[in-house]
């Protein structure tokens, strides 16, 4: 008897934690078991009819930014509603191993590639006990969308090699450029005109907050913050999105962007970025290219209303395109909780193209339709 109603009361728990029905940015989101979902930096990748949301599964304390666990992985047929799949990318016991836990693990973006038939996790890694020095791009491998990921290598990518268009007189550093004090007119210059891609030329560029796109072609490319954050790079993949072809390009020299999220629309790139505060929230900002190499236009910040100054008090992650839906893209942003980093909450707003800018609305609920709405 007491199976049989415990069977009737884990029915009843299911049904009751499984009508999710529109969103509600910045709220407790509940996965399909009633726990808050933790997939903190994540992206989506859609298989087969399903969702995948790959995220830093995140520990309380300070401590919980570290990677103590690995990258969760959630499923979902309708986006609002999400099952736990488990981790799927484990930080490992062996202390060698480069994802050691302890080590910080940031920003999983899963993409499938067609030839190869894998499933190609990219992230941010830094080395355990080295703070943010490491500023390496890394990434695992799968046969299935729910994992495991088997560990494959790290890069300090394009080591060796100029960006494209890279003017011939900027491979040689100039005179006492290490003297430049930070942020005068004149470091500023020297940024701009590759002082710290000169600098990583030999070891390779950095790599921290970190996307991947796959274009129609099935080109794939790492949209990375690097030269300490001041610079974006954009560094194309090899076929099977496993290394670099060294066809990069840089994108707004100087001009301090991380949380790089993009999408495409009518043949144009967009890109959302932030600008570098820690875990605080600032100001948004947001490009276009009719090139993914550039050049980009700013076109300011995205955000209307009020808080939009804070980007609604979050952190752009992701930019979703809605499967089987032209022109329809949901901004993914987190708002972190550095204390207590478990208590994370995301941000999901639908994104409208207005005279070729894109534009978030806050919202306190939402759904799907609001997509029709605006049409």
């Amino acid at each position: 008897m007491r199976l049989k109603y415990s069977i009737i009361i884990s029915f009843i728990c299911a049904i009751m934690f499984s009508q999710n029905k529109e969103f509600e940015p910045g709220k407790l989101w509940k996965d399909t078991d009633g726990v808050h979902i933790n997939a903190h930096g994540g992206g989506i990748l859609f298989v087969n009819g399903t969702y995948y949301w790959y995220g830093e599964h995140k520990t309380e304390g300070k401590g919980g930014n570290t990677s103590l666990v690995g990258f969760s992985c959630y499923s979902s047929k309708d986006l609002y509603n999400w099952k736990n799949e488990g981790i799927v990318l484990k930080a490992e016991e062996n202390p060698n191993s480069e994802i050691t836990k302890g080590c910080i693990m940031e920003r999983p973006k899963v993409v499938f590639n067609e030839k190869t038939k894998k499933y190609l996790m990219w992230f941010h890694l830094e080395l355990k006990n080295q703070g943010y020095n490491a500023a390496k791009a890394a990434v695992a491998i799968s046969d299935n969308p729910k994992g495991p990921f088997k560990y494959y290598k790290s890069y300090r990518p394009n080591k060796g090699v100029w960006p494209m268009n890279f003017k011939e007189e900027n491979k040689t550093s100039s005179p006492n450029e290490d003297k430049l004090k930070s942020w005068s007119s004149e470091w500023l210059t020297a940024v701009n005109d590759g002082m710290l891609v000169r600098r990583d030329f030999k070891k390779g560029q950095m790599s921290r907050d970190m996307t991947v796109y796959v274009d129609e072609n099935q080109k794939a490319y790492l949209i990375h913050s690097s030269e300490d954050n001041l610079t974006l790079h954009i560094s194309e993949l090899t076929d099977d999105y496993l290394d670099f072809t060294e066809k990069w390009t840089r994108m707004a020299p100087a001009g301090h962007n991380e949380a790089p999220a993009i999408f495409k629309k009518d043949g144009i790139y967009y890109m959302i970025t932030s600008g570098c505060t820690g875990w605080d929230p600032n100001e948004a900002r947001s490009f276009s290219s009719k090139s993914i190499f550039g050049p980009w236009k700013s076109l300011g910040n995205p955000c209307i209303g009020e808080d939009s100054a804070l980007t609604f008090h979050s952190q752009s992650t992701y930019i979703l395109p809605i499967f089987g839906k032209k022109d329809q893209f949901i901004f993914m942003a987190d708002r972190w909780k550095p204390e207590n980093p478990i208590d994370g909450s995301y941000i999901w707003l639908p994104i409208t193209i207005t005279n070729e800018k894109p534009v978030l609305k806050w919202a306190e609920k939402w759904n799907l339709n609001a997509f029709k709405e605006n049409q």
